[in-house]
């Protein structure tokens, strides 16, 4: 089913983390306009995004803190396709050596990860803080921090640019400041 949704919608992003490093730097720089508990929540959600070129890196045995600064950097200067090279042992952009990830798959599975995060922690939530205890209501996930994360127009802009037309072969989104 998945594989049958992708060829119906071939929008690609660029694979070896490079969507992810460009969710991170997005969800970081929106944590600097919000404040108080729901600031952390943004900030480990952008820590979190990390992970993937982190593990790709250290699976093809490369330093994970070389290439995660590396790929920060890029980043910041626009670079926004930049991944884990694993043949130069380096970063390289992803849509220009044709490593590229269906836009729906990867799009899919973050929405599935953070909703599955959302509910552990309004779990969590529910079971430390009763409300006969005169809970503190001021907590990220009761103002909807991790929630209204997903729901945000950040992460969906970012995940839903797209590229070329119908007709000329898969399309790439487009990230923020051009690719």
């Amino acid at each position: 089913m998945i594989v049958r949704r992708a060829i119906k919608n071939p929008t690609v992003v660029g694979g070896g983390g490079a969507i992810e490093m460009e969710l991170s730097k997005l969800l970081r720089e929106h944590s600097r306009t919000v404040f108080g508990k729901t600031q952390l929540v943004f900030q480990a959600f952008a820590k979190a995004l990390e992970v993937i070129p982190r593990q790709v890196s250290e699976n093809a045995g490369l330093d994970s803190t070389e290439i995660l600064n590396k790929l920060r950097h890029k980043h910041a200067k626009g670079g926004v396709w930049y991944g884990v090279d694993i043949v130069n042992d380096s970063i390289c952009d992803m849509i220009e050596t044709f490593v590229w990830e269906p836009s729906l798959v990867k799009r899919n599975s973050i929405m599935a990860a953070t909703e599955a995060a959302c509910l552990i922690l309004s779990v969590d939530e529910t079971v430390r803080n009763p409300r006969s205890g005169g809970g503190d209501d001021r907590s990220p996930i009761a103002n909807g921090g991790a929630g209204a994360m997903m729901n945000s127009n950040l992460v969906r802009s970012a995940m839903g640019k797209k590229g070329p037309g119908p007709g000329k072969g898969p399309k790439v989104l487009k990230g923020r400041g051009g690719a």
